[in-house]
């Protein structure tokens, strides 16, 4: 067998081990008792350091050596594939067995402290744990920035999105940031000559939420031959592409909660299903980085399931679902509900137009506690003066405050950037789709996904990590790399038009 062959075939043992430790992670947020806790900590440890090994193992540096030596006999694909193999195997192997196995523990205890603490509002109970893990992913960023070349939190960034520096980053952020404040006013102005909307009167039994999600969920195109909806205390989207786990959280006062997050995770859930099956076990038949993946539950939810076409359509299906009546169930009314722009303390909650601010927030809290320039002690009170100077609003207590994500409490770091460049790459997505097939917009209004669905399959899913970077693939597919004026020019169409 070549070398390329012999990584092929050691990359996907690899990636079917690390699916089993997802879909371990999945019930552990969905059906685990808080008892299993020990022994799952104990279980994805063991995971995580059987599939560093696969990646530490000495004669993997030489195969990798060998294969690019031999590149000229390898197609595109597996050129990409080579590409993304080196990757991976250089950010694993920075860190060593003991540290692999402190950080796996010291994430899932975190995370288990948290599901705790959050709904009790206590902070200090989570901060031991919160501290240990920090430093262990300090010095798991130290080590992968002497591997890559780069500042620590570059490190961290480059595994949610390849070849992101927090530089270019600041200077996207610095831009919306100055830009987002006047645009809130305009918007609140606008919004304020238009009929106040009216709240459909609840409540809203969980089971028939459910039931119109999930008829949702399949007009998309979700393939629950393929995939579950669940119930965890954070929504997310997880599984493996043959097998898609999504889950939401329900409020039986407020249905559009609870949907409008299950249409943003089945964003998530047909990238997972269309990337390319041919490259189903190996790195380049993944996903192309998280601000990509954002963009495509994003484009979803906001470009598609938030446009008037489509509450057009939702609106008597809804009706129907909670046996409503009068004129608060109208889609004209459902729009101005679903699109209202009102400053809120919960990210997942957040309008479009404030929804950047959340995560500018997060952004240079978690760079300034990489850095070591704010101890973790100190957070809850950085976050309420951060949110109070960029929304004008200061979190209560902490579980709205600095608790109410999961991100930082289960490792990951450098994370929360993706969210706004992927709310980026969506609005440039979306419009070089209409662009191409004016129709789209007519075809959500009747509920028919499929034209944009294809769409998408053609000119992102189906490339997987073929490109090595967000703007390489925006580039194919819309002409340009990723261009925050696309953004604006949506948010403009949709709140001050």
């Amino acid at each position: 067998m070549s070398a390329y062959g012999e990584l092929e075939t050691r990359f996907r043992r690899l990636t079917a081990l690390r699916e089993a430790a997802g879909l371990l992670h999945w019930d552990m947020s969905t059906m685990m008792p808080a008892g299993g806790a020990a022994a799952r900590s104990e279980q994805l440890a063991a995971l995580d350091i059987a599939c560093h090994g696969i990646l530490a193992d000495p004669a993997m540096g030489d195969l990798l050596a060998t294969a690019e030596e031999e590149g000229a006999d390898l197609d595109p694909w597996q050129r990409a594939n080579l590409r993304e193999m080196r990757r991976d195997w250089v950010h694993q192997t920075a860190l060593g067995p003991d540290l692999v196995e402190a950080l796996s523990k010291a994430r899932h205890r975190c995370e288990m402290t948290w599901r705790t603490a959050r709904p009790a509002n206590d902070f200090a109970a989570v901060l031991p744990a919160f501290r240990e893990l920090l430093a262990l992913v300090r010095e798991a960023a130290q080590a992968k920035a002497v591997a890559l070349g780069c500042s620590p939190y570059d490190a961290l960034l480059d595994e949610f999105e390849p070849g992101g520096t927090a530089a270019r980053i600041d200077r996207i952020f610095d831009d919306l940031a100055a830009f987002l404040p006047g645009f809130l006013s305009r918007a609140l102005e606008r919004q304020a000559t238009m009929p106040t909307p009216m709240v459909p009167p609840g409540p809203f039994p969980v089971a028939r939420q459910e039931a119109l999600a999930r008829r949702l969920m399949e007009r998309i195109g979700f393939d629950f031959d393929h995939g579950r909806l669940d119930v965890s205390l954070h929504p997310f989207c997880g599984g493996v592409p043959d097998d898609v786990r999504i889950t939401t959280r329900y409020d039986e006062g407020d249905f559009t909660k609870a949907l409008m997050g299950v249409l943003h995770e089945t964003g998530h859930a047909l990238y997972e299903r269309g990337l390319p099956e041919r490259w189903r076990w190996q790195p380049v038949g993944q996903a192309c980085g998280m601000a990509v993946h954002e963009s495509q539950s994003l484009l979803i939810e906001m470009q598609a399931c938030r446009s008037a076409p489509f509450i057009t359509f939702l609106a008597p299906l809804a009706r129907a679902a909670f046996e409503g009546d009068g004129p608060a169930w109208d889609a004209d009314n459902l729009c101005r509900l679903y699109n209202r722009v009102e400053p809120g303390l919960i990210r997942v909650d957040a309008d479009e137009v404030t929804y950047p601010a959340h995560v500018i927030v997060r952004y240079r809290l978690e760079k300034r506690m990489i850095a070591s320039d704010l101890d973790p002690a100190d957070l809850p009170a950085a976050w309420n003066e951060s949110m109070e100077a960029l929304l004008g609003l200061r979190p209560p207590d902490d579980r709205d405050g600095c608790l109410q994500d999961i991100h930082w409490y289960d490792g990951a770091w450098g994370y929360f950037p993706t969210y706004t460049l992927g709310a980026m790459a969506a609005a440039q997505l979306f419009a070089a789709a209409v662009a191409e097939n004016p129709d789209i917009p007519a075809a959500l209004g009747c509920g028919d996904f499929s034209a944009l669905v294809a769409w998408l399959r053609r000119n992102v899913h189906a490339w997987g990590a073929f490109y090595d970077s967000t703007d390489a693939l925006l580039e194919q597919a819309t002409g340009r790399a990723l261009d925050p004026a696309a953004f604006r020019a949506h948010l403009e169409r949709r709140y001050l038009a």
